[in-house]
């Protein structure tokens, strides 16, 4: 017989959701950056697919974000998954932007690094 309430349940359910979800991240940003890598180096059609495949991955963090609250973790991981969403879109921001497209590449090394850190500390949590 199970000592856990159904609350406590679907919290651990939450949380290992969220872990998902960022390692789901991780994986979508390094996909990312590898068609934009085949885009400038081998064919410029992959940017087609660049384009097209953050608007499957763009919510993750906001996802993230709600699974953070339902499954009670650090305030942290809630403020970091915030901050995954606000570089996401800091990226079309510097994608359309004359002059900004320098940092687009700064922001998307930015990105990965704070989704691995996510990921990791994510990890330490739920297990």
């Amino acid at each position: 017989m199970s000592t856990h309430t159904p609350t406590q349940e679907r919290g651990k359910i939450s949380r290992f959701v969220f872990l998902g979800l960022a390692c789901l991240l991780v994986v979508s940003v390094l996909v990312q950056i590898f068609m934009a890598g085949m885009a400038l180096f081998t064919d410029s059609a992959y940017w087609r697919s660049h384009v097209i495949f953050v608007r499957i991955f763009e919510y993750l963090p906001i996802l993230m974000l709600i699974f953070s609250f339902a499954g009670k973790l650090p305030k942290s991981l809630r403020w970091l998954s915030l901050l995954l969403f606000v570089l996401i879109w800091a990226q079309y921001f510097t994608a359309h932007v004359p002059g900004a497209g320098a940092f687009h590449t700064v922001i998307a090394a930015v990105l990965f690094w704070t989704a691995v850190h996510v990921m990791i500390r994510a990890n330490r949590v739920v297990r």
